[in-house]
């Protein structure tokens, strides 16, 4: 076991789960990873192992058949999964989500026809905010739900959904201005719908087309996808809830686990970075010995080693405060920005100590080198995090004047 990111105070379940994650990382994932990521293929006999292992289920409560673990345990999971290989990780968090939404904010039939189901890997959770003309700006979705009779009627496009095409059960957030009068702030007049589909490409239910796979720089072997709707009808038992003008809040709340879980991603994929890096510095020699005995590069491996502990402990508080039931939006806004800006900076420092081997695609660093900047994009960029942490400290330390 690796020095490094470790976790004080986990049960025997905890580390039981965390260990088979990790062997199963070892032995199925990585070996695979980089040449699946090359010819951009969904690594369909990872998820299926994933599955297997009841991972689908893993936050999912216990009376709807998932294994009832905490935030911190899917974090850590996470963490292990995206050393193998980040796009892996991608397929369970927007699942997760979902499932995490379902589970705070869902009718009682809800939550009986969807979990059960998503527990068992059955349905696949997919999450939809964002528009092609807004990116962080969610208050000015202009996808619209208007009310006709016992259902809604759905138009608008959406943009940047992960696991748009293999999920079959899409929670998307409209503006439904029913029941709230002109004038009502943006984020109040907002809902979320549960949206069945059938996995896939092209027109996958009447008045829903998933256009097909966006083709992107890293990040692969996930589908990421857009979403156009055009008169999408759905029923009234399908507002997440049953009430709608509460869809920003619960999206909100599932970004918060989905932060959680873009902290641990960076996490994952910086040990992964730091562990080519040493290994290849010990393994290359230059001026008679290894480069790993210069003090150039042992420098660079004291910084990495300190970031990869540092974003662990800050991922690992945040899962921990959402777990007790506390607010912790500014401690998972400060993870996920720290987690992917020192992920980035670890996976240029293991490419730099590559040196000119780090650009050929033989090496795992240069899949690594493509992936990281995801991260700090994903899920809200560092600029939104740095409002939000701003924003919270404002308030925790109002000037008394």
């Amino acid at each position: 076991m690796a020095r490094l990111a470790q976790t004080a105070g986990l049960t025997d379940v905890q580390q039981e789960i965390l260990s088979t994650v990790r062997d199963f990382v070892d032995k199925e994932i990585i070996p695979v990873a980089t040449e699946l990521e090359h010819r951009d293929e969904y690594p369909q006999a990872i998820v299926d192992g994933l599955r297997e292992l009841g991972l689908f289920g893993l936050m999912i409560p216990e009376e709807y058949g998932g294994l009832g673990e905490s935030l911190l345990t899917y974090a850590l999971c996470v963490e292990e999964i995206a050393r193998g290989w980040m796009s892996v990780s991608g397929i369970i968090n927007t699942h997760f989500i979902v499932a995490y939404m379902l589970k705070q904010h869902g009718t009682q039939e809800q939550k009986e026809h969807f979990l059960p189901r998503m527990a068992a890997g059955d349905i696949r959770g997919a999450f939809s905010m964002s528009e092609p003309g807004l990116g962080s700006d969610v208050s000015a979705i202009t996808s619209k739900a208007v009310k006709d009779g016992e259902e809604y009627v759905l138009n608008g496009q959406k943009m940047w959904l992960t696991n748009g095409g293999t999920s079959s059960l899409v929670a998307v957030l409209v503006r439904s201005d029913e029941g709230h009068p002109e004038g009502t702030a943006p984020h109040k007049s907002m809902t979320t719908f549960l949206v069945e589909k059938e996995p896939g490409f092209g027109e996958v239910r009447p008045g829903l087309t998933i256009p097909g796979k966006i083709d992107k720089m890293g990040y692969k072997g996930v589908d990421t996808t857009e979403l156009i709707m055009d008169g999408l009808r759905i029923p009234a038992d399908r507002v997440l809830g049953g009430v709608t003008g509460r869809g920003f809040y619960q999206m909100m709340d599932g970004v918060e686990v989905g932060r959680v879980n873009v902290a641990a991603r960076g996490c994952g994929v910086a040990q992964r970075a730091f562990e080519l890096g040493v290994q290849y510095a010990q393994q290359r020699h230059t001026f008679g010995k290894a480069i790993a005995q210069h003090q150039a590069i042992q420098f660079k491996l004291a910084e990495m080693a300190t970031k990869v502990e540092a974003a662990h402990a800050m991922m690992v508080n945040a899962a921990r405060k959402k777990d007790s039931g506390e607010r912790n939006d500014l401690e998972a806004g400060m993870a996920k920005y720290l987690a992917s800006e020192y992920c980035k900076e670890v996976v240029e420092d293991a490419f730099r100590i590559h040196g000119g081997y780090g650009f050929s695609k033989e090496y795992e660093i240069e899949r690594l080198y493509r992936e990281a900047p995801m991260l700090l994009i994903g899920e809200g960029t560092a600029e939104i995090q740095k409002m939000i942490i701003g924003r919270r400290l404002l308030e925790e330390y109002r000037f008394q004047g």
